[in-house]
């Protein structure tokens, strides 16, 4: 029996602070992973749950339910993995690249009891800028490639998550202005420019004996009137192979990014806007599960979850499989 820990920051540690959209969003995934898990006989399936009033009960399928862990009085979140996942064979964690929050939980847990990307992968990920620099070396498109195009520009955290603190500006000008008042006040940001087009995300499977795109998503983001950016929700599989002439290019595109980001493992999510004359452009790469995963192995018809988990089993048993 190999023994699981799941924990999402949200849902598990519930720090105060968040809003109800990410605690929904966060408990989403969180649920998503072990619905998925809880269908493998040969796993036992610990929860990380911070608080139920906030996150609800994780979910039991097929009267199988997970057992449940939360942090200590006083514990903060990255103790608090440390001791439960101390306890496991392995632990699948989904925190905020933002402060480093994924990197140092990566190695809080260790790198052989980790499931997803490797430290470095996460590291470079986990600056816009730096992933950039990474895909922009292998020739991949980026937003700082239209920069010569550019309308209107865009200033966000280098290590944000998703449309967190992201701000439109119709003048690079105004972008300046900004980018350096958050300098001044000690925050790491980018500018680039904003790429219009149709917002995308691909979900990935990365490192089992079939690595590659396995979903392509549409995203929805709306701008408000100050100019700030939201996510508003993912479509999970709304472009189809069959019905779609652009997904061969996500497909290349896909294959590119695993390339030029040695290390990414396990889940993994690319953002994107297909440009109306440039194509696809990665926007960022997700070295974790995102709120795409949800429902994710329904609709494909296949357990995500039994194929991520094999590929971590058979590194540290070759033979190892997930009956």
């Amino acid at each position: 029996m190999t023994r699981i820990f799941v924990y999402e920051f949200a849902s598990g540690s519930a720090p105060s602070h968040l809003g109800a959209e990410l605690m929904q969003a966060g408990t989403a995934m969180r649920d998503a992973i072990v619905g998925d898990l809880l269908q493998l006989p040969c796993v036992a399936t610990t929860c990380a749950v911070g608080s139920l009033r906030r996150a609800g009960f994780p979910p039991s399928v097929s009267g199988r339910k997970p057992a449940m862990a939360g942090p200590q009085m006083g514990e903060d979140c990255f103790a608090f993995v440390r001791r439960v996942a101390e306890r496991h064979d392995l632990s699948w964690i989904v925190a905020p690249e933002t402060d480093g929050t994924l990197a140092r939980m990566h190695d809080t847990v260790g790198a052989s009891a980790w499931i997803g990307c490797s430290g470095d992968a996460i590291r470079t990920a986990s600056s816009k800028s730096a992933t950039s620099a990474a895909l922009d070396a292998f020739g991949i498109p980026t937003a700082r490639s239209l920069t010569s195009a550019a309308k209107r520009w865009i200033v966000k955290p280098d290590d944000g998550a998703g449309t967190l603190d992201t701000r439109v500006h119709s003048t690079r000008e105004s972008a300046l202005t900004d980018l350096c008042q958050r300098e001044r006040d000690g925050r790491r940001a980018t500018l680039e420019p904003f790429v219009d087009g149709e917002p995308m995300s691909i979900s990935m499977v990365v490192g089992g004996r079939k690595p590659g795109p396995v979903a392509f998503n549409r995203q929805r983001i709306e701008i408000d009137g100050e100019g700030l950016m939201h996510d508003v929700g993912v479509i999970g599989g709304a472009i189809l192979a069959q019905s779609d002439a652009r997904v061969p290019q996500l497909q290349a595109l896909a294959c590119a990014v695993m390339r030029a980001l040695p290390g990414l493992k396990g889940y993994v999510g690319l953002d994107l806007v297909w440009h109306p004359e440039r194509g696809p452009v990665v926007m960022e790469v997700n070295p974790r599960v995102t709120c795409a995963y949800v429902g994710l192995s329904e609709r494909l018809d296949r357990n995500i979850a039994a194929e991520i988990v094999s590929m971590h089993l058979r590194r540290k048993t070759p033979d190892a499989a997930l009956a």
